[in-house]
């Protein structure tokens, strides 16, 4: 199994809206997809609440059975859009993808 964890810190405000909209924004997008790509097994999506200078605003934490379910998502058109998104509203991102048996 593939475990694939993002965590993404948001601009105070981008795309006309605020911090928190936007993290409402894509908490929706993301939930959406394991709808639309079914090679998601398994996905969250947490808004955190945590202040200081290491606290992220929003993490995704996801499943697939194989490497490349993981890299099928990852170029899915519906992928690509919600990341287009995120991409405009935050201003740094982390990740991390590792295997467990």
């Amino acid at each position: 199994m593939i475990k694939h964890i993002v965590m993404w810190k948001l601009k105070e405000s981008a795309a006309d809206a605020s911090k928190q909209e936007n993290a409402e924004k894509i908490k929706e997008i993301l939930e959406a997809l394991p709808a639309l790509i079914p090679e998601v097994s398994a996905l969250e999506v947490g808004l955190n609440f945590a202040e200081g200078n290491a606290a992220f605003d929003v993490a995704l934490y996801s499943e697939f059975k194989t490497k490349a379910d993981l890299e099928i998502y990852r170029v899915h058109a519906e992928h690509v859009k919600a990341a287009g998104f995120v991409g405009e509203v935050a201003s740094d991102r982390v990740v991390v993808d590792y295997e467990v048996e």
